[in-house]
């Protein structure tokens, strides 16, 4: 009788003859922390593959085949999982070492299987450590109600500051924090607070069901791991509308979109209802990029912010969202009625700390000609 494979088992060889076990591979995380090397790639047909620094990097070994693939996937799912991914072609997942937590997709793809597994470190980092341009999130964690948008493209980093915003918040206050996420990502203690995390999926059905559910649950903070659809949108503005202190995320790469994006998930006839609705609930928008750093050890944040003042308000209200990057060009001063940034002037303070390059600057720009203007402004203010 063969012995049954585990996560210790040595299932992928190297050219050099030695072979590694899925917690082998694993354990590179470890040895270079989450923020260098954020994920793995497991497909058939190619060796496994690192993202490191935000690019890709190939283990030198012969491409996985269909069968160590499989192998390497079933000692991370649960028995209910493998089933899901043999009824539904892919499953959600989750997976705690010793040192790091993971989070994985399991899925079928044109060459037959694929696992993408994302690091992730068992507590979220210190909220000062995380990169903010400015001291917005003092006055985040301070919020009593309001809808905060943490968005970005995958990768960006959005659950790991909404987690250590949450994580803030409950060593200094005494409230009531539920969590709705797909999967749990980071397992926070309850300190002051009391948390009840959530996993779609698992504990509830729906973000839908969830968010109604927790509107009867005594919430003072809710966090909502993804506005995916117009239902999760609605119920996500409704708890910010009737007092509560809402986080949410969305895939947009800056403010505008933002907003714009989920004005998108309502059909017009509901779309002034909305933006009112919006200009009244929400609080902040943190559009976030991890950038390369300079020196080639890891990446760096770079945050524009957006603060719903009484002109932005405005805007969301009469839909001028083509105004609003005007908004975060000036109100920029460090108070808490302004605190405003645009991606491009956060890239060129990175510049000028000598952080990033001005050419990996100029690649991660929404607006690379207003790039240039802020780096030459900053560059200018040096100078004095």
């Amino acid at each position: 009788m063969s012995e049954p494979v585990t996560m210790d088992t040595k299932l992928y060889k190297l050219q050099d003859q030695r072979a590694l076990s899925m917690r082998e591979l694993l354990e590179y995380f470890t040895r270079h922390g989450s923020m260098r090397v954020s994920d793995l790639h497991l497909k058939v047909g190619v060796p496994p593959v690192y993202r490191v620094d935000g690019s890709l990097q190939k283990l030198k070994g012969p491409p996985l085949t269909r069968e160590t693939v499989l192998a390497l996937a079933r000692v991370m799912l649960s028995d209910k999982e493998w089933d899901q991914l043999e009824q539904s072609r892919s499953t959600d997942s989750s997976y705690i070492s010793d040192t790091m937590q993971f989070r994985l997709n399991a899925f079928h793809d044109n060459d037959g299987f694929a696992l993408a597994v994302r690091a992730l470190d068992p507590k979220p980092p210190a909220v000062e450590d995380l990169g903010f341009p400015n001291d917005v999130w003092k006055d985040i964690v301070k919020k009593q109600f309001g809808l905060i948008l943490i968005t970005g493209i995958t990768g960006a980093g959005k659950s790991t500051t909404i987690a250590s915003l949450i994580d803030r918040i409950a060593e200094t206050r005494a409230c009531r924090i539920i969590t709705l996420e797909d999967p749990i990502e980071y397992q926070l203690s309850s300190k002051q607070a009391i948390v009840s995390q959530r996993e779609v999926g698992r504990d509830v059905p729906s973000y839908e069901r969830g968010l109604r559910d927790a509107l009867r649950e005594d919430p003072d903070v809710i966090f909502v791991g993804e506005m995916r659809d117009r239902e999760a949108a609605a119920w996500t503005l409704t708890a910010a509308e009737t007092g509560h202190l809402v986080f949410s995320t969305l895939h947009t790469r800056d403010a505008r979109g933002t907003i714009s994006r989920v004005l998108d998930m309502f059909p017009s006839g509901q779309q002034d209802e909305v933006s009112n609705q919006l200009s009244l609930g929400l609080s902040h928008v943190i559009s976030q990029k991890l950038v390369p750093r300079a020196d080639g050890k890891g990446r760096v944040a770079a945050m524009e912010i957006l603060n719903n003042t009484y002109g932005v308000s405005n805007l969301i209200r009469l839909v001028k969202l083509e105004q609003i990057y005007t908004q975060l060009q000036s109100r920029t001063k460090d108070v808490p009625d302004e605190r405003m940034l645009t991606l491009e002037r956060a890239l060129s303070r990175l510049v000028r700390e000598g952080l990033v390059t001005p050419q990996e600057a100029e690649k991660w720009a929404n607006h690379p000609n207003a790039f240039l203007d802020e780096l030459q402004q900053v560059t200018s203010d040096a100078d004095e």
